[in-house]
């Protein structure tokens, strides 16, 4: 069984196969961060996990036979438990229909360090996708915050340049209309009329 299967063969249980595998995710993952620290995971009839350190060493490679020296390294080392030991050998036999053969571990079966860094791994992932959430939010806020802010701008900017456009046109025109000349009214005076006085011929004496 890998933690595919794992994780299908809980799904049902846990409420669906997103929730079976955040919580498969959850348990390795506080078990690796307690042993990498040194501290001892134990479960109640199940077993334990531990972080062993190895000195260096000589080793001999079986390949060709030749001595090779091992450095100082830590390996993990899982010890099984009683309850988990009995059930495979055969000496207890698995319950018809129960959950798991290995008892609920009671309180305190954990060891201290081990249970209180299992409770605060489990509570930094909580804690980091509810931050990251809300971060998501915020950010989809102010963006949209931005963009309407940038649209207001926007409209505001067009609003101001068409009435900036209407005053700069109405002042062209007032002005245009106090530096037109005023037009010269010119009557036009009638003709004076010519008076012709007709001369009375002269009359001509006649000496008689």
């Amino acid at each position: 069984m890998n933690k595919a299967q794992l994780v299908e063969a809980i799904a049902d249980k846990m409420g669906g196969r997103q929730q079976a595998a955040e919580a498969v995710d959850h348990v390795l993952d506080a078990i690796v961060r307690a042993v990498v620290a040194g501290e001892r995971v134990s479960v109640t009839g199940f077993g334990s996990f531990e972080k062993v350190d190895r000195p260096a060493r000589y080793a001999r490679n079986p390949q060709t036979g030749e001595r090779v020296r091992v450095k100082k390294t830590s390996v993990p080392r899982f010890r099984a438990g009683q309850g988990f030991k009995d059930l495979v050998s055969g000496s207890k036999k698995l319950p018809r229909g129960g959950e798991v053969a290995v008892k609920k571990a009671p309180k305190g079966s954990l060891t201290g360090g081990a249970s209180a860094t299992v409770k605060k791994a489990v509570a930094k992932k909580t804690t980091a996708k509810k931050a990251t959430a809300v971060a998501k939010k915020i950010t989809a806020k102010k963006t949209v915050a931005k963009k309407t802010t940038a649209a207001a701008k926007k409209t505001t900017a067009a609003a101001a340049k068409k009435t900036t456009a209407k005053k700069t046109t109405a002042t062209a025109k007032k002005t245009a209309a106090k530096k037109a000349p005023a037009k010269k009214v010119t009557a036009k005076k009638a003709p004076a009329k010519k008076s012709t006085a007709r001369k009375a011929p002269a009359k001509k004496a006649t000496a008689r």
